[in-house]
């Protein structure tokens, strides 16, 4: 197992409510166990142009309700090549640092596995509000984002119910649907829209002018981005059966705000397990919530893994909206 001084922090890949309370918590848990912590700004990018400071409890003081990141986050695409991976290895070297500890998603999951298999002891705590990451139950940020959504839905619902609307919200999602369909059943929505499910918009219609006729005021659908857009489907809607609705692209105000309770723990939570588990001489893997407890699973098993919503909650939104 390898002995650890020092070692380096990032945050990569899109921002999430709950990076601040992992950062404080890797800081704390890092002093607690006698080792110095070296911060890069700007994730990848602040790696590779050797952006760094020596990171404190001091600094981590007051950012625990934060929304964002106070190491800032950016994309790196010179990363994903072996000549900014060996720039980015020399650069921990010339600070001395032992190990990493990356905060991110997928994508930074990938270059994190990428010096890894050069000889950098690396371990990840997983960050996105999409929640699409095998191997944790939540990933840092769906709680807080999902809780945004929700927030502005029950809003929007005020005022489609007083003009007898149906308003059509699109999420974020690409690839993955979590945040619409737990959304969907939080809010009472009529239909969910997700990139794991085929949809049928003829029966979205006539369900909708069904409602109308027997006295429904108003409707929400939620759509994923990664299924389509609200103005495709509005406008299809409009084609199909006459129907008038009205557009919500929420986009990046889901990811601002001050991270939950959940996060604030589920950051705290997982940035300490971080660096336990990178001191015992775990790497190349992530750290994440398993059936309430911190779990270590290899890049290679999270990579080769799609995390599934199951069929279960995708029944219990069609039963709900029915």
């Amino acid at each position: 197992m390898p002995t650890m001084n020092r070692i380096g922090l990032l945050t990569s890949g899109g921002d999430s409510p709950g990076m601040n309370p992992c950062i404080r918590a890797v800081i704390h848990e890092a002093e607690q166990q006698g080792v110095e912590v070296v911060a890069f700004r700007r994730g990848f990018a602040g790696l590779l142009d050797n952006d760094c400071f020596a990171m404190t409890s001091k600094d981590v003081s007051g950012i625990i309700q934060k929304g964002g990141t106070v190491l800032l986050t950016a994309r790196c695409e010179d990363f994903k090549y072996e000549e900014g991976q060996k720039e980015g290895i020399a650069n921990l070297i010339k600070n001395k640092c032992d190990g990493l500890i990356v905060i991110g998603g997928d994508g930074s999951f990938k270059g994190a596995q990428a010096i890894s298999d050069r000889g950098v002891e690396v371990i990840g705590v997983p960050a996105t509000i999409d929640n699409d990451i095998y191997g944790t139950d939540m990933a840092l940020g769906t709680d807080t984002s999902m809780n945004n959504i929700i927030d502005v839905i029950d809003k929007i619902k005020d005022t489609a119910s007083s003009h007898e609307r149906t308003f059509i919200i699109e999420t974020m999602g690409r690839g993955s649907g979590y945040l619409a369909l737990m959304s969907g059943i939080a809010t009472g929505a009529e239909a969910v829209l997700i990139p794991e499910v085929k949809y049928d918009l003829d029966k979205i219609a006539q369900r909708i002018k069904l409602r109308y006729s027997q006295g429904k005021i108003s409707n929400i659908l939620i759509v994923a981005e990664g299924t389509a857009t609200g103005y495709h489907i509005g406008r299809q809607l409009s084609k199909i059966a006459n129907i008038v609705s009205k557009i919500t692209v929420l986009g990046h105000l889901q990811r601002g705000g001050s991270p939950s309770g959940f996060d604030r723990v589920l950051g705290s939570r997982l940035g300490s397990a971080a660096v336990l588990k990178l001191l015992e001489g775990n790497s190349n893997c992530m750290v994440g919530l398993v059936k309430g407890k911190a779990t270590i699973t290899q890049f290679e098993t999270v990579f080769s893994h799609k995390r599934e919503l199951g069929p279960t909650l995708i029944k219990l939104a069609e039963v709900l909206g029915k």
